[in-house]
């Protein structure tokens, strides 16, 4: 039995407050079935009041408030329609007092029972604002010109059976009473305002969190510029660089590798290295591109050439130096790593400098990525450079060569281009000093 009163009780609240109901209708619904709910106590207060007083007059008036009050509710709970039930009800504020006041007598025999219709407007300004609640409180005031001219020609109080200490007691009721009404629905109005403010606060730091998380994820797949300009445009974003350095890193024998050890060693091998390889590429101003199972894909060159504090003190030296240092430091760590877990780590690096075309392609898991002969000639040197070898084209070899020692020159046939000139970059000279 109780299972099922539950269950009703909560089918009725469903009905009155929808999930679909925004935060603002919701408390709107709430502060008109409170008011409604005020306002027939108050009725049959009022009517117990008199009874006791021994005042005889007419009760069809608040007898009938109660009956449409009633009614409306229970048509609002089967049709669903809360626009009607709320002109129904602001109306009753309204008019009903005027009309008990008219019943009973002037404004003074009535105790200024007309006080309980500012309900309306003030109701209607709570509900749905101040502009809507403009012509109920235009109506109150026509309402209240016109008692007072009816008060001319209405009876005294005591003639029309109401003596003047009862009034005095009603005009304290009626005053002390309407004041706690409006007092009540404004305290429950501006709690339930700064709950839903609160929750709103709430809401809008915990979308601040994950925007910001999403904007750490995304620059952590674009370049800074490339994020901005994907979040301001939806065309496709492609540019050409005449002059990049693009550098591809591989480690050795890594197939042989993943085969003797574990899944989770593996990657947590990879994890390790490859975020040593991000750090190296923040300091230096460079763009990561992109890993491709064992390889790691750099480039410098693809926009505004960001430093570090430390970085700025060294030598105002381009991008493509930058690459090379980068690779120096990489080939070092790598074999300060070796024989770490049984693994013989080691890196072949290989570096090409000329234009390239820059993107972002797809819709899903989208990738920035760099296509153009630089790209191939790259990736081309580094499948021909040894273990804890660098190979750079020619390019790069003239730009760099004051700051690093080279080897001889080498002959790498690149399909599509024929034969082309390699370097192996072998350390800093002497006047360079570290990265």
């Amino acid at each position: 039995m109780a299972r099922d009163s539950r269950s009703w009780l909560h089918r009725l609240g469903q009905r009155v407050i929808s999930d679909q109901d925004t935060e603002q209708e919701k408390l709107n619904k709430q502060l008109l079935i409170f008011a409604s709910g005020l306002m027939a106590f108050a009725a049959m207060v009022w009517l117990a009041i008199y009874q006791a007083m021994g005042i005889r007059f007419s009760t069809t008036v608040p007898f009938t408030y109660m009956v449409i009050s009633a009614a409306s509710l229970a048509l609002y709970l089967w049709k669903g329609n809360f626009a009607l039930f709320r002109f129904v009800q602001t109306s009753l504020f309204l008019f009903v007092p005027f009309i008990m006041q008219w019943s009973i007598g002037s404004y003074v025999s009535s105790s200024g029972v007309m006080l309980w219709a500012l309900l309306a407007p003030v109701g209607v300004m709570i509900f749905q604002g101040a502009r809507e609640s403009l012509p109920w409180f235009f109506a109150y005031i026509v309402l209240t010109a016109i008692s007072g001219f009816f008060d001319y020609y209405l009876a005294e109080g005591v003639e029309a059976g109401v003596t003047l200490q009862s009034i005095a007691v009603f005009f304290a009721l009626n005053f002390a009473a309407m004041s706690t009404i409006v007092y009540l629905l404004i305290s429950y109005f501006v709690r339930q305002r700064d709950d839903l403010a609160r929750r709103i606060l709430e809401q809008n730091e915990q979308l601040r969190d994950e925007q910001e998380k999403s904007e750490r994820l995304l620059l952590n797949i674009l370049p800074g510029p490339i994020a901005q300009r994907l979040k301001q445009q939806h065309s496709i974003i492609a540019d050409g660089f005449a002059d990049v350095t693009v550098m591809f890193a591989d480690i050795v024998n890594f197939t042989r590798l993943a085969e003797e050890m574990s899944p989770r060693l593996i990657v947590g091998l990879l994890n390790e290295v490859f975020s040593h390889f991000d750090q190296l590429a923040e300091r230096h101003g460079l763009e990561k591109i992109k890993t491709i199972g064992d390889a790691y894909m750099v480039a410098g060159g693809l926009g505004e050439h960001h430093r570090d504090e430390g970085a700025a003190t060294r030598d105002q030296r381009d991008y493509s130096a930058e690459i090379c240092e980068m690779a120096i430091e990489m080939r070092e760590y790598m074999d300060s790593r070796s024989g770490f877990k049984r693994a013989q780590l080691q890196i072949h690096v290989g570096i090409g400098t000329g234009p390239v075309v820059a993107g972002v392609i797809g819709m899903k898991k989208f990738i920035y990525d760099l296509w153009g002969d630089t790209v191939n000639i790259a990736s081309r040197v580094t499948a021909e450079a040894a273990a804890s070898t660098i190979l750079v084209d020619a390019t790069t070899y003239r730009r760099v060569r004051h700051l690093y020692e080279f080897g001889e020159q080498r002959l790498l046939t690149v399909k599509g281009k024929g034969e082309i000139a390699a370097y192996q970059l072998i350390g800093r000279r002497a006047a360079a000093p570290a990265g």
